[in-house]
């Protein structure tokens, strides 16, 4: 369901992960007390094709300061990452505080045919990465699901592990993360994979709504 892209170099990787550490570190006064969301994931986190304030992280930021949250979201989405990569930059951005993770990565890991086992055991490792840094952070994962042509055993094994990891791992779940938008023409770009305006307006209003027990009270 996520546009391939070649392999990012580790140096750019590195470049966008310090970028989003930069957009952590760099908060005005009024920004002190707002809880810090990170959304690490690819191309449809990052918001390819569209401008940064369509993507859904920017939509929920909207949302979330509408219903009275003092939040700050860092878009730490990257096309074309895995999970493997996800790994990586995790440890990195996890130097400095997050109040709430937002895990969107597998998207990649599925279309490359890479084993559900494997995505499954970077996500536990992306968990554990960020829990011994920061012991209180809440973590959200989204789930992701193949076409049909993947294969009925992959896509199947591919669907439940993200249950799984959540159920182990103890942190709240969204069983897919583009539901009422895959193959939706109307809420697609004409790649038929990467959520227009439209979808990922959707998305956001999914993904915030799992975010919500997550949040601290409104003051």
């Amino acid at each position: 369901m996520i546009h391939l892209f070649p392999r990012s170099s580790f140096i750019f990787a590195l470049m966008m992960t310090l970028s989003c550490i930069f957009a952590l570190t760099s908060r005005s006064q009024a920004d002190e007390q707002a809880q810090r969301v990170v959304f690490l994931g690819d191309s449809i986190t990052a918001g390819y094709g569209l401008k940064k304030s369509e993507a859904y992280p920017a939509i929920i930021e909207k949302l979330a300061k509408a219903d009275g949250h003092n939040i700050k979201v860092i878009n730490a989405g990257l096309s074309g990452d895995t999970t493997s990569g996800g790994m990586r930059r995790i440890a990195v951005l996890a130097r400095q505080p997050i109040d709430l993770l937002v895990i969107a990565l597998g998207g990649n890991d599925g279309l490359r045919g890479i084993p559900a086992t494997v995505s499954g055991n970077n996500l536990r490792t992306i968990v554990d990465i960020v829990r011994k840094k920061q012991p209180e952070v809440k973590i959200l994962l989204t789930g992701m699901q193949m076409p049909e042509n993947m294969g009925e055993a992959y896509t199947e094994s591919f669907r439940k592990v993200f249950g799984e990891v959540a159920a182990e791992k103890k942190v709240a779940t969204l069983p897919f993360l583009l539901e009422g938008v895959a193959a939706d023409k109307e809420l697609n770009l004409p790649d038929g994979i990467h959520p227009n305006a439209k979808g990922q307006a959707i998305v956001a209003s999914h993904v915030y709504k799992a975010m919500l027990p997550l949040l601290k009270k409104s003051q």
